[in-house]
């Protein structure tokens, strides 16, 4: 499958998360994702409750590209810092991509989840 949105590469999203992953204080800061929660920035909100939030790529890397975040900063800022009381939230935010997937129509060919955990996993904002 190809498409007009596939430019990225992966040594463009490692870049990406090595630059994040330097800023020792990235924890404490005000990223992109805190701006969509508050609605100080806009985005393309797919679905919204109290738990999470799912919102289109702004810069997609695949003809459909969504986020879905957990609309409170903290431990889950990195998958590896889990822990058994984040089961909920954790199950909670893939019961929405399953839902958002269905809903945007992906079920009959399939799609993929992707979880960027820290700088070799390309994640490139700490939230």
């Amino acid at each position: 499958l190809c498409s007009r949105f596939w430019f990225s590469t992966i040594d463009d999203e490692k870049e990406k998360a090595i630059k994040a992953a330097e800023n020792k204080e990235h924890l404490n800061e005000i990223t992109i994702f805190d701006k969509i929660i508050d609605k100080t920035i806009k985005a393309d909100i797919i679905y919204e409750d109290e738990v999470a939030i799912a919102f289109h790529d702004v810069a997609p890397k695949a003809p459909v590209h969504f986020l879905v975040i957990p609309k409170v900063k903290g431990r889950l800022s990195m998958l590896q810092n889990a822990t058994e009381e984040d089961t909920k939230t954790l199950g909670h935010l893939f019961h929405v991509c399953v839902k958002v997937s269905k809903e945007l129509g992906l079920n009959e060919g399939g799609y993929r989840v992707v979880v960027n955990n820290g700088k070799n996993g390309c994640q490139s904002v700490y939230h």
